[in-house]
């Protein structure tokens, strides 16, 4: 065995292996423990964005649901306004409704008063006119001149 070539070769085969193997395995095993690192650096950071991206997910959502909800409340507040104005412009409106109709009653009964008065004063010319028209037909000059005198010498008591 010791005598024979082929297993010097093979043995010296083996050491030149053996040799080479150690520092080929070292910088093989340096590469693969720096590309691991690298990518072990690659996950973390691709973790911390991924955690990132859901507390900023977390946030916009309750964001949005803090403005859902205050949304909700302007609608709930302007329908509260609405339906409230609605009661007041509906009482105005009686209120001025009723107002318009008190005025109009009363324009009624002033014109009305003036109409009373228009038909009275009428009346009383008419009268009077009756009066003049009898008395001139039915009394001589003579009385018709007494009763002149008379009506004339009463007209100072009379106006005060």
């Amino acid at each position: 065995m010791f005598q024979d070539p082929e297993f010097w070769v093979a043995l010296a085969f083996l050491c030149a292996v053996a040799v080479i193997f150690k520092p080929v395995a070292k910088a093989l095993a340096t590469t693969l423990d720096t590309r691991a690192a690298k990518i072990r650096t690659q996950i973390e950071e691709a973790r911390k964005l991924r955690e990132d991206a859901q507390a900023l997910l977390a946030e916009y959502q309750k964001k949005q649901r803090d403005a859902m909800a205050e949304a909700e409340k302007i609608i709930a507040q302007a329908r509260t306004d609405a339906a409230r104005l609605k009661v007041e412009a509906e009482k105005d409106l009686v209120g001025a409704l009723e107002r318009r109709k008190q005025q109009a009653l009363e324009r009624i009964a002033q014109s009305e008063a003036q109409a009373i008065a228009s038909v009275r004063n009428t009346a009383v010319d008419v009268a009077l006119a009756a009066a003049e028209k009898l008395i001139q037909s039915s009394l001589d000059p003579a009385k018709k001149q007494a009763l002149t005198d008379k009506a004339i010498s009463e007209l100072p008591g009379r106006l005060n």
